[in-house]
């Protein structure tokens, strides 16, 4: 593991000209031996004015060595338990991790206040209230609004240029919406988390055997999908001879009708409407050329009619939004189509193979709209933001601490036993497209014959590499067939894993996948007060058309209710906030 993370360090800074780098990969190669003196390395935030005469040059080692100790005070949220598994005389400020970092970057880790993360939320607004902050923590996006317009945090356009090359990247992987979202006036005021879209994306999860037994061909369009469902309801595809399959599941009592701005579904049939065009739940663009709510939009009506007839013709499951369980009818192998992300093969799918070993579950990226996208909403770029108190003098050792992190935060995890809550100033950073990424990598070394060394990159190259090695015990030739009678189903352990990295990510690589993003993704003030009471009104109403308890026009007056109790007032902040 340490020597995988000396890998990671040596191409993060093949091109950085500075021996403190070297230095800081020497230190850390020693951590498992109790942090061993290590070469003196040369103050990073200090201008080197050599003999030129001219301006001063900065050296933006991203792990550069303070001559002299600071001192970076932060917020800290700790889990329930998480101080127990700190080794006997370690405390939250003082443990290995903590140590490592004085002793490679001679920045000392101060607790400045550590609540449960239950009440982060509120002694981060009581902080911002007083003026009371930390050198740096954790905000999130309504939090870190507040902080700026109050004049709290430190402009970080500077201190960004210490970040690690793969934090560039993954912010860059999102076409540049990871930093905006932290830019104000032109200046970037926090150092923004970065997330992978994957695990958001619904694919279409298939019995692509019952497609197989009946003669069909893998659904594209919403006739298709149609046919197939009917067929699997009424044409015994299971050949048990008895009358006891669905078609589509929707969504059970713990789960809702599709994600929102705010919240995922876990299943839901949100590509049913996607495939119509209509975005409930999601901030997007409005015929007048402003930020509307989806949900009040004529798109919307329109699928729910359509949903309507489906539920209707059964062929969406009967037990829509009252049934307990959403996975027991996948499980038991009576349910043939359900829409879900690629984590689907870790519950239900895991658990229906352990039943039928043979149940031949593809993902697909369909249905498409009638210009043959696969339309999806995709979650936040960034939800979580490292902020940095005011007039603080390094605003540069939090992007260095998050560097730390990165680059050893996992080795101090997995060998030290430390828990997340330990380690400061940690937020993700992830390639927009991180999955997608792992399996096209996995994917040109055993098909395309590339060599393995192409694994070998910075975001995680040792999980790169034993995914690909699980691949080899899993996988069965040839590599380019993915019908589950080429994979391993012994290895029920090994299997969900690389079996969402290859097969999952299929509809993620598709070229017609055509993502939808929300214009904000965070509450309003208003919202605070009004939203769940006018998410109640909406689920209920939908729910209530598409089972037929309720008139189709009942949308019309929903959208009239929606905007009196509080609706037009959200849209009129949200304008404000995408303005």
């Amino acid at each position: 593991m340490l020597k995988n993370k000396v890998i990671i360090l040596l191409l993060v800074f093949a091109f950085v000209t500075v021996l403190s780098a070297c230095n800081s990969s020497d230190n850390a190669e020693q951590a498992s031996n109790n942090q061993e003196d290590s070469s003196d390395t040369s103050d990073s935030s200090t201008p080197d004015s050599g003999d030129s005469g001219g301006e001063a040059e900065v050296d933006y080692d991203p792990l550069g060595k303070y001559d002299e100790t600071i001192t970076l005070s932060t917020g800290i949220c700790v889990e329930p338990g998480a101080s127990k598994s700190l080794p006997e005389g370690d405390t939250l400020e003082d443990n290995e991790y903590t140590r490592a970092v004085k002793e490679d970057l001679n920045i000392e880790l101060k607790e400045y206040w550590s609540v449960s993360c239950t009440n982060k939320d509120q002694k981060i607004s009581l902080s911002i209230a007083s003026n009371d902050l930390p050198d740096a923590m954790i905000v999130n996006r309504v939090q870190l609004r507040k902080l700026v317009e109050a004049g709290q945090i430190a402009d970080l356009s500077e201190a960004v240029k210490y970040a690690l090359p793969m934090s560039q990247d993954a912010w860059a992987s999102s076409d540049g919406k990871a930093l905006a979202s932290a830019t104000f006036d032109g200046k970037l005021m926090a150092i923004p988390s970065s997330n992978h879209s994957d695990g958001s994306i619904k694919n279409l999860w298939i019995r692509k055997d019952w497609l197989d037994n009946l003669g069909l061909e893998v659904p594209q369009t919403l006739e298709d999908l149609e046919t197939v469902a009917k067929a699997f309801i009424e044409q015994d595809p299971d050949g048990n001879g008895q009358d006891d399959t669905l078609g589509i599941m929707g969504m059970d009592v713990n789960d809702i009708l599709y994600s929102t701005f705010l919240e995922g579904a876990d299943q839901g049939l949100g590509s049913i409407f996607y495939a119509k065009d209509a975005y409930p739940g999601y901030w997007v663009e409005g015929p007048d050329g402003q930020a509307t709510y989806g949900s009040v939009l004529p798109e919307t009506k329109e699928a729910l009619s359509f949903l309507r007839d489906w539920y209707d013709e059964g062929l969406i499951d009967t037990q829509l939004g009252i049934r307990k369980d959403n996975n027991e009818p996948i499980i038991a192998g009576k349910a043939g189509i359900f829409f879900q992300s690629l984590w689907a093969v870790y519950e239900p799918l895991s658990n229906a193979w352990k039943g039928d070993p043979t149940a031949n579950w593809q993902a697909y990226a369909v249905p498409l709209n009638g210009e043959g996208k696969w339309n999806q909403t995709v979650n936040a770029t960034s939800n979580n933001f490292i902020v940095v108190r005011k007039d603080y003098e390094h605003p540069e050792a939090a992007v260095k601490a998050l560097n730390y992190r990165l680059t050893y935060g996992d080795y101090y995890e997995f060998e030290h036993g430390l828990d997340a809550s330990h380690i400061p100033l940690r937020v993700d950073t992830q390639m927009r497209d991180q999955m997608y990424r792992i399996a096209e990598l996995i994917e040109r070394v055993a098909i395309d014959g590339e060599p393995r060394e192409i694994l070998d990159v910075p975001w995680e190259p040792s999980l790169y590499e034993q995914d690909y090695d699980d691949y080899l015990e899993v996988k069965k030739e040839p590599y380019d067939e993915y019908d589950l009678e080429y994979w391993n189903t012994d290895n029920i352990v090994t299997l969900p894993r690389i079996y969402a990295r290859v097969v999952g990510t299929r509809p993620i690589r598709d070229p017609n996948r055509n993502d939808i993003s929300s214009l904000v993704y965070e509450q309003t003030p208003t919202m605070s007060e009004r939203w769940a009471n006018l998410m109640k009104l909406e689920t209920e109403t939908f729910l209530k058309i598409i089972m037929g308890a309720a008139p189709l026009d009942d949308f019309d007056k929903f959208v009239e209710d929606w905007k009196k109790q509080g609706g037009d007032t959200i849209t009129s902040e949200v304008r404000d906030i995408v303005k």
